[in-house]
């Protein structure tokens, strides 16, 4: 069976996302691109909400995407990716699929499959949904040294407390921290 898991960019202060939905604080370098490349190579399928979806989307397939990095942009494009959203829309990235109705239930066939391991970036929402349905098999949370003040937790909307194992950690040049965490 294959295994979820999230990687996800957070402030020192555990924000995924500063006001309005403000990323213009990531921390991403040389290194930090090598690294992301290296695990997209590990990825049999993009798992997103869809607004997550879309802001992918716009960055990716578009020239913009291209001219700030290459590889990450074929990468990106050549993956399988699986929008879970309330409403069908029309996706128009290439290798797409949209699933609605029983989303937890499409998650659960899509582990059984053959293949590579599913990514979660971002798509907070989707990811505590996940969660409550024990779905979610290891949690990669990058720590940028920077604080926000305020802004969306990681885990907002999450209804319980789930204790974490840490099985592995990476420390960046950049002074971010990957820690590798499973559920307790």
């Amino acid at each position: 069976m294959r295994k979820i898991f999230l990687f996800m960019l957070v402030s020192v202060d555990g924000y995924f996302e500063g006001p309005n939905h403000d990323l213009s604080w990531h921390n991403v370098d040389a290194e930090f691109s090598a690294f992301a490349n290296e695990q997209l190579g590990d990825i049999g399928t993009l798992l997103f909400g869809h607004r997550t979806y879309e802001l992918m989307a716009g960055v990716w397939p578009a020239p913009l995407g291209t001219m700030a990095n290459p590889t990450t942009a074929k990468l990106m494009n050549t993956i399988s990716k699986v929008v879970v959203s309330r409403a069908l829309f029309n996706a128009g990235w290439n290798n797409t699929a949209v699933v609605s109705g029983d989303a937890i239930g499409g998650i659960k066939e899509l582990k059984k499959l053959p293949g590579k391991d599913i990514a979660i970036f971002g798509s907070n929402n989707l990811l505590v949904s996940l969660m409550e349905h024990d779905l979610v098999d290891e949690f990669r949370i990058m720590v940028n040294p920077v604080a926000l003040g305020r802004g969306t937790p990681l885990f907002a909307g999450l209804g319980k407390r789930v204790p974490f194992r840490l099985v592995g950690t990476r420390r960046f040049k950049s002074g971010n921290v990957l820690n590798y965490y499973v559920r307790a």
